[in-house]
């Protein structure tokens, strides 16, 4: 008989998170949710710089000792991937396991919901997902969260679990999404 592990805090944040528009069932009760530690530009709508989320580090492939650290992750750079799949990947000829929209998001949920999606998809071996972010304003302005996801992905925290962004062909979106390739998960027993 195996023993099943208990979620760790962040898990349970990140399924309150991930759960927190569903009604709960007759007769369950919702665990009342801690208030969030604050931090500079929580409720700002441009914040300068976001504390990273936390991340399952028991999990992490850069965890390892003895790695050297990854490199900066750049849009369109399929320098960590064979050519066959970084072209298929650049082409957007991927499938599609998985969207995030973040319309609509303030930054802080933006980078909150963004980080729960690429963990998730990283623990479900999932390898190309699509991130909605938008095209931003139609003032001329580059859209915030447009700019930010891919300063996110390559964060400390969601880093070793990505491997390249690309913009999105026009049909998944164009300059208002990214496609994203997950990293697979050595540690899995399929």
């Amino acid at each position: 008989m195996t023993r099943r592990r208990l979620p760790t805090p962040d898990e349970r944040r990140l399924w309150r998170i991930a759960m927190r528009d569903a009604e709960p069932m007759p007769g369950r009760a919702v665990e009342p949710e801690p208030d969030p530690p604050p931090f500079p530009g929580y409720d700002e709508p441009v914040a300068t710089s976001l504390a990273p989320p936390p991340t399952a580090k028991q999990h992490s492939p850069s965890a390892r000792p003895g790695r050297s650290p990854l490199p900066p992750l750049t849009p369109g750079s399929t320098a960590n991937i064979d050519r066959r799949t970084g072209d298929r990947f650049r082409r957007g000829e991927l499938e599609i396991e998985g969207r995030i929209d973040l319309h609509g998001m303030t930054q802080a949920q933006a980078h909150t919901a963004l980080a729960s999606f690429v963990h998730r998809a990283w623990n479900e071996g999932r390898r190309c997902v699509l991130v909605i972010t938008g095209k931003g304003s139609f003032t001329g302005g580059a859209g915030v969260l447009r700019q930010a996801a891919p300063r996110w992905l390559g964060d400390p925290a969601l880093r070793p679990m990505v491997l390249a962004i690309q913009p999105a062909q026009p049909r998944d979106g164009g300059d208002g999404a990214l496609y994203v390739l997950i990293k697979r998960r050595r540690d899995r027993k399929d």
